[in-house]
């Protein structure tokens, strides 16, 4: 177990003091719950609902995502709902092909793109937590305001029953949405726009197309989208107009009016759930305020149109989480917390800015303004380098921290502040994804040499404070000498991680959990930059709690 701001260990979860107390059992919030539950951290789930979220949200999933589940061990049962490599594809209203995304590959160890069926996925992390002892989660429980000191944080809660209580919290994690209650006590603002246009959506069983593919519909008459997700269901998502209403929308004989263009039978549609959405662009003044932060759509909103709304909240999580769990630990100080909104602020207005953007090209109506937009799309198909660019999503924003938690590196082509790719690797124990051999705590990689011999006595106290796994990647035809010492795991190369190597200067990698790389280094620079890692990190003297920490590994 990790230390506690209580000052010894967490107490057990009553609902009255806890380390961390998480508010909304949303898809964030749950990770953040898997994320600290595995390092022991105590935390309450504090949900007003009495139950999961059932209707229409979530359809697309990216390798980031899939590699935040990995960490949490829950990826393989988040794979049980989705359709990997989904392609889609952007159409005009007479069905002219405009442009493809079809990404091939796995630099993250995950598809790059999959549809998914949120409903599910997200009960798959809630049932992860019962693998956590100092996770509760407490349904219909609202949380109607908090008072914060230096020290900790009162929340007021209030249960279904109708009785209030306090419970003290070292830290409160604001998952609770684009109307977020946390958000609204922090007084912080949450500037952008809110579209003027409404979109029903709609997710039908008994998939009546059955194409493994979506479509996005750019038709001047009425966009739409229709996309196949997990399980024979399929999601529709048309605009409305001005003049209908939202009740109007529940109607059947409306949706079957809407789903004619595009399906055999529209009154046979098995319809599983439906709801009208506005599309918004907003992000919070701040991601965090002394012991309280947020996180997904409580901290930014972003339209459908790139399905990044639930994987920046994913984002948000894996950032956040580790720090979490290394400032209640007792393993780095809180100033480490700051560097949440310092990393993930630029790269969450980047996805805003992607999907406002190809939302307003798609929802074209003008119909001069819509033809001139299929012509350009029409040239650009035929430019190879662009095509590609589309096509492998070369487009999408990827995280680069250049301060924060890192140890700042020159030149463009440092891979610091970058996520660090995660082939298939050799071990003692057979094939496997390069972080299940890490495990799901800080790593420090060697290519070719044994981080015990070029590390320092300094750098290695260091590395051990920090619970890191000691790494030395080799080729795997080197696997059967038996020359590393034992705390140090022997990585067998198939090709990828040699030729990462190959186009960088730097042969020692250190790995934050979230497998962003928050050093690098030449060998004989390796000790310095171990030390530079633990200022950035905040890294506290004492061992106690860091001996604790990595016990989790």
């Amino acid at each position: 177990m990790g230390s506690s701001p209580w000052g010894s260990a967490p107490p057990p979860v009553t609902g009255e003091r806890v380390d961390v107390l998480v508010v909304g059992a949303g898809p964030v919030g749950l990770t953040v719950a898997n994320l600290l539950g595995a390092r022991g951290v105590s935390v309450l789930v504090a949900e007003e609902r009495a139950e999961l979220i059932d209707y229409p949200r979530g359809v697309g999933l990216d390798d980031e995502s899939l590699r935040t589940f990995q960490t949490i061990g829950l990826a393989d049962r988040v794979q049980l709902h989705t359709i990997p490599n989904q392609i889609l594809r952007f159409v005009n209203g007479t069905g002219q092909l405009l442009a493809e995304i079809a990404p091939s590959g796995a630099d993250y160890g995950w598809p790059k793109r999959s549809g998914f069926v949120q409903p599910l996925v997200d009960a798959e992390l809630l049932a992860g937590l019962s693998r956590h002892p100092s996770v509760e989660v407490s349904w219909r429980t609202r949380v109607e305001t908090f008072h914060q000191t230096d020290d900790a944080v009162t929340v007021r809660v209030r249960s279904a029953d109708g009785s209030a209580r306090d419970v003290l919290a070292g830290y409160v994690v604001g998952c609770d949405g684009g109307r977020s209650l946390t958000r609204r006590v922090l007084g912080t603002s949450f500037e952008g726009t809110t579209s003027s246009t409404r979109w029903l959506v709609v997710d039908i069983g008994n998939d009546p197309l059955g194409s493994p593919n979506s479509y996005v519909g750019a038709d001047p008459k009425r966009p739409f989208a229709s996309i196949s997700i997990a399980h024979g269901i399929r999601r529709f998502e048309f605009m409305m107009m001005p003049h209908e209403t939202d009740d109007e929308a529940a109607e059947p004989e409306f949706l079957h009016r809407l789903l004619r263009p595009l399906v055999p039978d529209p009154t046979g549609a098995h319809v599983i759930r439906h709801r009208v959405y506005t599309h918004h662009s907003r992000i919070a003044g701040t991601f965090g305020q002394g012991r309280v932060l947020l996180a997904g759509d409580a901290a930014h909103l972003m339209p459908v149109w790139q399905g990044q709304g639930y994987n920046s909240g994913i984002r948000d999580a894996a950032n956040l989480g580790w720090k979490l769990a290394a400032v209640v630990g007792g393993l780095c100080g809180e100033e480490l917390l700051a560097t949440y909104d310092q990393e993930r602020r630029e790269h969450a207005r980047a996805m805003i800015d992607l999907s406002t953007t190809v939302g307003r090209i798609i929802s074209i109506r003008n119909r001069p303004l819509a033809w001139a937009r299929d012509r350009i799309a029409s040239a650009a198909s035929m430019l190879p380098t662009l095509k590609r660019y589309i096509v492998e999503m070369r487009f999408k924003p990827m995280p680069r921290y250049r301060s924060g938690a890192v140890v700042p590196s020159a030149g463009p082509d440092s891979p610091v502040g970058r996520l660090f790719i995660q082939p298939e690797v050799q071990t003692a124990d057979g094939l496997m994804l390069l972080d299940d051999a890490l495990g799901d705590w800080f790593a420090v990689i060697c290519w070719n040499n044994d981080p015990t011999a070029i590390l320092d006595a300094d750098a290695l106290a260091i590395c051990r404070r920090l619970g890191a796994r000691l790494v030395a990647v080799v080729p795997r035809a080197q696997l059967g000498m038996d020359n590393f010492p034992r705390e140090v795991l022997v990585v067998g190369d198939l090709g990828p991680l040699k030729s990462w190597f190959d186009a960088h200067r730097e042969s020692v990698l250190f790995l934050r959990p979230d497998r962003c790389v928050a050093a690098a280094a030449v060998a004989q620079k390796a000790s310095e930059t171990t030390r530079e890692f633990a200022e950035v990190l905040a890294l506290h003297e004492s061992t106690k709690a860091l001996d604790e920490v990595s016990e989790h590994d």
